[in-house]
């Protein structure tokens, strides 16, 4: 178990400060960025990551969307296709997903 930087974790400052209000509780990533154990802290909150899965774009519901502070899968995909250069959502890339929760 280590300490992260949460800015590993949670690339923005609008996802670090949704996950203080409870609001991010997972991120999916194109790579496993920790273990489960580890922790990090923002704002003198503390977090842990409670799981860790390796699953695909087309494993996603809206559920995860919500989890990760997004309305619903479509807008989940509409950012990502914002936020990276020539991303392409396709449902067999494979993601890791990263489940925290406050302690």
């Amino acid at each position: 178990m280590s300490e992260l930087d949460p800015s590993e974790l949670l690339p923005s400052e609008r996802m670090q400060t949704q996950a203080l209000d409870g609001d991010v509780t997972q991120i999916h990533r194109g790579h496993q960025y920790a273990d489960e154990g580890d922790t990090f802290t923002i704002d003198g909150t503390t977090f842990e990551v409670t799981e860790i899965r390796e699953r695909t774009l087309g494993d996603l519901t809206d559920e995860d969307a919500q989890a990760e502070g997004m309305d619903d899968l479509e807008g989940y995909r509409r950012m990502l296709e914002r936020a990276h250069d020539n991303f392409e959502w396709d449902d067999d890339s494979e993601v890791v997903l990263h489940r925290f929760e406050q302690h």
